[in-house]
């Protein structure tokens, strides 16, 4: 079970609302309990920045609601994939050699940025070396403000949940903190760790562990 992070900061938590009871894994069907809660923008890298960011405690569709409510229209029927192929596009042209992936599932892209490239080893602060890739990503997504966007920290499975999970949220949260004050809206963010839980390579191998260590994000268009 994840544990509970406890927002420090309780001038911030006012401001962005109080934790969410229940939210909706975008890894998993249907409501689950959000045993983390909604945290709060910190000041500082690694603070607590967990679930939807919004000022509601609805889940998915308290983040649609915000959005709505700040004026991001929703996208539509061939709008869609015509609007992410060009974010793909811009997202590839910022991102190339950078040694962030850019790919893509049907109208959803994914980055995956590898914790070598992100992080020092253990670490959940991010290199400062790798914070004008963050420059780039920020840029386009506010470019391209009709999508949400999920943080998702992994891990590999040394260690142990009790390690990897608060790791992978540390991680996750580092990088959504950047996009923030880069710009990017907060009511656009999901943010999350999964720990050990979504492999993109077999655990057996150095190189399978280094590919699992990532933070994710996910675009997807939103489309109210």
């Amino acid at each position: 079970m994840r544990a509970k992070i406890i927002v420090a900061s309780v001038s911030i938590a006012a401001l962005l609302g109080a934790a969410a009871c229940t939210t909706t894994d975008p890894y998993r069907s249907g409501p689950v309990r959000n045993n983390t809660g909604t945290g709060a923008i910190a000041g500082a890298l690694g603070g607590a920045l967990l679930g939807y960011l919004t000022n509601t405690s609805n889940g998915e569709q308290g983040r649609k609601n915000a959005l709505i409510g700040a004026g991001v229209g929703a996208l539509g029927g061939a709008a869609v994939g015509q609007y992410m192929d060009r974010q793909q596009r811009a997202m590839e042209a910022e991102l190339s050699g950078s040694g962030v992936g850019v790919a893509r599932q049907g109208d959803v892209l994914v980055l995956r940025m590898p914790s070598d490239v992100t992080f020092a080893t253990n670490q959940s602060s991010i290199d400062p070396r790798f914070l004008p890739v963050l420059d780039d990503v920020a840029r386009v997504l506010q470019q391209y403000d009709q999508s949400t966007v999920d943080v998702i920290g992994h891990t590999d499975s040394s260690g142990g949940d009790a390690i990897n999970q608060p790791l992978s949220e540390r991680r996750a949260s580092s990088v959504a903190s950047e996009l923030v004050r880069r710009g990017v809206i907060a009511q656009r963010l999901y943010v999350a760790g999964e720990s050990a839980r979504n492999p993109v390579a077999s655990n057996a191998t150095a190189e399978g562990k280094a590919q699992n260590r990532r933070v994710e994000i996910l675009i997807r268009p939103f489309t109210g």
